[in-house]
């Protein structure tokens, strides 16, 4: 596997972007990055991004937390962000990606972790959930999914895919702004891009939405049908909070609700005002409301 690294300077003076860099090595002999924020004893928020972002996504909501006393871990996923971006979209799997997250929960021994997650963030964050509950207090799911392989996909998904792959250049700026309903500044569509110096960089970020299972013959369904088993079972609170403007997701959280345990009695709430990136448009507010669940739940 041959792995390419994004120079340090293209992440200098970002936006609201001030947290100190960590960096550990996990399988593959891969680098991951990570943002590390608050007391080493408080209770963990693991915070997970989905395409085509990264943790900067979390910077609105990253401070709420630890403001709260809470340790606040978020990492880059591979391919992504400041950690390391194998060059091959071959090289990427959502069996890799999977074991590339666990091997980061094991190395920093996360437990008693509350979950944030989101898009592609909630496909590994939930699959882990479910493989490794014993890991996991609380869930907090925001516009995302867990595959199970049921349902057709619709065009405009089967679209973006082969869009993703074929496409020379992802449009990070466009892919961002028609996600959020806020108007981001230039300053900040550049932070998004600042992973990917040039297209050789960009192999995870184009293979990502062809990593999504769609059919029930799908080599990832077994896996994630046996963390629906656990996950539908565990009686861990499960909280949704999906936004109002996301046609990608809508109608997800109904789901959860039906069918997770964790989920019966929550405060459930609609985020009203809030694009696909939720965390651009309401983050401080999620951040609070997550809070309050943990808190009382």
């Amino acid at each position: 596997m041959k792995i390419i690294r994004t120079p340090e300077e293209r992440f200098e003076s970002l936006p609201d972007y001030s947290f100190q860099p960590h960096y550990i090595d996990i399988a593959d002999n891969l680098r991951m990055h990570y943002v590390d924020e608050g007391p080493s004893d408080g209770e963990v928020v693991l915070l997970l991004h989905g395409e085509p972002s990264w943790s900067y996504l979390y910077r609105k909501m990253i401070p709420v937390y630890t403001d709260a006393g809470y340790r606040v871990i978020a990492p880059d996923l591979i391919g992504f962000g400041k950690s390391d971006k194998p060059l091959e979209m071959d090289d990427y799997s959502y069996q890799s990606h999977t074991e590339w997250m666990v091997a980061f929960i094991e190395a920093l021994d996360l437990n008693g972790i509350n979950l944030f997650c989101q898009d592609w963030g909630g496909l590994i964050g939930l699959r882990i959930a479910g493989l490794h509950n014993d890991r996991f207090a609380r869930i907090v799911a925001g516009n995302t999914f867990l595959p199970n392989g049921k349902g057709k996909p619709s065009a405009e998904f089967l679209q973006w895919q082969e869009f993703s792959k074929t496409a020379p250049i992802l449009p990070i700026h466009k892919i961002m702004q028609n996600s959020t309903v806020t108007a981001l500044s230039q300053e900040e569509l550049d932070a998004y891009w600042a992973p990917f110096p040039d297209k050789t960089y960009m192999a995870g970020a184009k293979i990502f939405p062809s990593l999504v299972p769609t059919s029930e013959d799908d080599v990832a369904i077994p896996t994630n049908l046996k963390a629906w088993e656990v996950l539908s079972k565990s009686p861990k609170p499960f909280l949704c909070l999906f936004s109002d403007k996301d046609p990608i997701t809508a109608g997800g959280d109904k789901i959860f609700m039906k069918y997770m345990a964790g989920a019966k009695d929550q405060p459930h709430q609609t985020i009203e005002n809030g694009g696909h990136f939720l965390q651009e448009d309401r983050g401080e507010d999620i951040a609070k409301i997550m809070i309050d669940f943990m808190k009382h739940s």
